[in-house]
């Protein structure tokens, strides 16, 4: 991983935890397979702890790791990390994707909770006003009761949305073309095609993996669907969503947004949405940060544990997976 990765993620209480379970040096962190200071401990290496910024596994730096049996990813998508040479090692790998979905999801309810009762308009509308107002005449449409959620792709973290969403008074639709009509009723959702919960929603969130199928998934016609007054929040890949015709709805006002990623990652400096009342953009913070990455750091050193003690990865990541996730 590179040295901020390492620095974030692997905190004191982490290291020490690691260097009772393997033999480890803390001072190597290998940012380049090829470097020469990292070929000892790469030619002896069993298992891999890796991050954010890890170089990918080509056949050139698995022919360093000859004794290279498993990768412990502490971060989420590993798509980046493994290639075809690395699967066809026969690698165990697990991930921390399961603990990096929680406060994706947490952000996302947050958010839902948020738009529905119209924080963003209310705060600045307050701000503007600076004098008592009549909440009751200002917002007689707002609020969560009876709502209805949208929620785009079943992935982990769309699972624990709608799961968190099971203690609120709203129905929720989910869209995912996998997802078999009796495992969405399990996960207490009705399934509906695209069109259909574009169309029905209050609020649609979107949680589908970044594939080359999904690319504009909510496209121009999609959005055209969607209710006056709905918003639409993006915390998966900014490609799921066409950035132009979206513009054009928030803009117009029609819709409302909380976009924590776009397209492209950084939108241009003159881009409306910077300052649009109705759209709350974010720089990519709903996945780990601060105290949420000593999370990423003990679901590694668990994994790690029960690799010692000769048991299956709890968050084994398998090649066939992929193609349906991020």
């Amino acid at each position: 991983m590179n040295a901020e990765s390492c620095a974030a993620v692997l905190d004191e209480g982490a290291m020490l935890r690691l260097r009772t379970l393997v033999r480890l040096d803390p001072e190597l962190l290998v940012t380049d397979f090829t470097a020469p200071e990292a070929a000892p401990a790469l030619r002896e290496a069993e298992v891999l702890v890796t991050g954010w910024g890890c170089p990918p596994l080509t056949e050139e730096s698995l022919n360093l790791m000859p004794a290279l049996r498993a990768v412990v990813h502490t971060a989420g998508s590993v798509k980046g990390l493994m290639t075809e040479a690395a699967w066809a090692r026969d690698l165990a790998v697990t991930s921390a994707a399961e603990a990096n979905a929680r406060p994706v999801a947490e952000y996302t309810v947050a958010a839902i909770v948020f738009a529905n009762k119209r924080i963003l308009q209310a705060a600045r509308t307050y701000a503007a006003a600076r004098t008592q107002l009549n909440p009751l005449r200002l917002y007689p449409d707002v609020g969560n009761y009876r709502r209805t959620i949208g929620v785009v792709g079943a992935s982990r973290i769309g699972r624990r949305v709608i799961g968190l969403l099971g203690s609120y008074d709203v129905e929720v639709l989910v869209y995912d073309p996998y997802l078999a009509r009796q495992d969405a009723t399990a996960l207490g959702a009705e399934p509906a095609s695209l069109g259909e919960l574009a169309a029905r929603s209050d609020v649609v969130t979107v949680h589908a993996p970044e594939l080359p199928e999904t690319r504009h998934l909510l496209d121009a016609e999609h959005l055209a669907l969607m209710r006056d007054g709905a918003t639409l929040i993006n915390t998966a890949r900014g490609s799921l969503v066409d950035t132009d015709a979206l513009t054009a709805h928030l803009v117009s006002g029609r819709l409302n947004a909380v976009l924590d990623v776009t397209e492209p990652d950084v939108l241009p400096a003159d881009s409306p949405l910077y300052d649009l009342p109705n759209v709350l953009l974010t720089p990519h913070i709903a996945g780990s940060l601060g105290t949420e990455l000593t999370r990423l750091a003990d679901t590694a050193t668990d994994e790690l544990d029960r690799y010692l003690r000769g048991l299956p990865f709890a968050h084994a990541v398998h090649p066939a997976a992929l193609s349906r996730s991020a």
